[in-house]
């Protein structure tokens, strides 16, 4: 056969090769055995989508003080910064707004404990009447444990210990509602005209106050030794039967040698936002600086920064002696 008949009968034979193979495949196919079916459980992933609560908004935030701007850029909503001795108001913000005031409540806690002189060595029982039902917040003083006076004083001032603040008033002479009573009427006889409280802890909203009245009561409780020690130290050590426990001041300015801070207290719940009051030396002055409803973790600490780096930047006027004057002092 030529070259040229067997390129005609290509295509045919590749063909049918095709066909033959198909039909081959196909019944290689029938005569496999039938495959077993066999119910297999898919297990979904669940899709888990985090959804955040949104920020619940503090009392400043709801009436709009958030947006009043300051030359010192500051994010408390409300702020006042005095001279102690002058009583010159150097810088404010909205100082006049009653907010909520959480744990700077304790300050005046403080200053009527103190002032009642009762026994500090006295031991108090925390009892279930001192857990927090307001905002349901945990505390490392479990019911039955038994501190002095003097210590739970020490624990509420520095560290902002809610039961340690409760049981003080719980067990004031006359009980809680009279020690309450006295916050308020010592409030009034400060000329604290829009400070209110309804409990020692500064866990209820309703304990509010402006920033007026609260350098008015920094200024008052500074003249308390017992106040600017147990607010400004540190650290503190209590023993709890075999545990010693170890609590550190709420405001990490104390440790900064930059600042000498001689009476401070901070506060916080989502009502009042970042609190903090402080009296401190500045540029060779004394300062009351007061912050409240400021909106993030660290920033009334940064605000307190601000306002020091500030103080130190106003020139000084020199001081006139009474005798200088234009004219000589007349001989004598």
């Amino acid at each position: 056969m030529g070259i040229a008949s067997l390129l005609a009968l290509a295509p045919v034979n590749a063909a049918t090769a095709k066909r033959q193979s198909a039909s081959a495949s196909k019944a290689s196919v029938k005569r496999a055995p039938p495959a077993k079916k066999v119910k297999v459980a898919v297990r979904k992933r669940a899709s888990i989508r985090m959804v955040s609560a949104p920020a619940k908004l503090s009392f400043g935030q709801m009436a709009g003080l958030h947006g009043a701007h300051d030359a010192l850029d500051l994010k408390s909503s409300v702020a006042l910064v005095m001279d102690q001795d002058t009583h010159e108001v150097l810088f404010s913000k909205n100082e006049s707004a009653v907010l909520p005031i959480a744990s700077i409540t304790k300050l005046m806690t403080g200053v009527l404990i103190s002032e009642a002189k009762l026994p500090m060595d006295e031991v108090i029982a925390v009892s279930q009447a001192d857990v927090d039902t307001e905002k349901g917040s945990s505390s490392r003083l479990s019911v039955g444990t038994e501190l002095s006076r003097g210590e739970l004083l020490h624990l509420a001032l520095m560290a902002s210990e809610n039961r340690a603040a409760h049981a003080l008033g719980r067990t004031y002479p006359g009980g809680l509602a009279t020690f309450v009573s006295l916050m308020n009427a010592k409030a009034k006889m400060l000329g604290m005209h829009d400070t209110r409280y309804v409990e020692p802890t500064g866990l209820s909203s309703k304990n509010q106050s402006s920033a007026r009245d609260l350098a008015t009561l920094v200024n008052y409780a500074y003249g308390d030794a017992t106040l600017r020690e147990y607010s400004t130290s540190t650290g503190y050590q209590v023993a709890v039967g075999r545990r010693t426990l170890q609590y550190n001041n709420t405001n990490r300015l104390v440790k900064n040698p930059a600042w000498e801070i001689g009476l401070q207290k901070t506060g916080y719940i989502s009502e009042a936002g970042q609190c903090l009051v402080m009296q401190a030396k500045v540029a060779g002055r004394k300062i009351i600086m007061v912050f409240l409803d400021s909106a993030g973790k660290f920033s009334r600490l940064g605000d307190a920064e601000r306002v020091r780096r500030w103080v130190e930047s106003i020139p000084v006027a020199p001081k006139v002696s009474p005798l200088a004057s234009n004219e000589a002092a007349p001989k004598v």
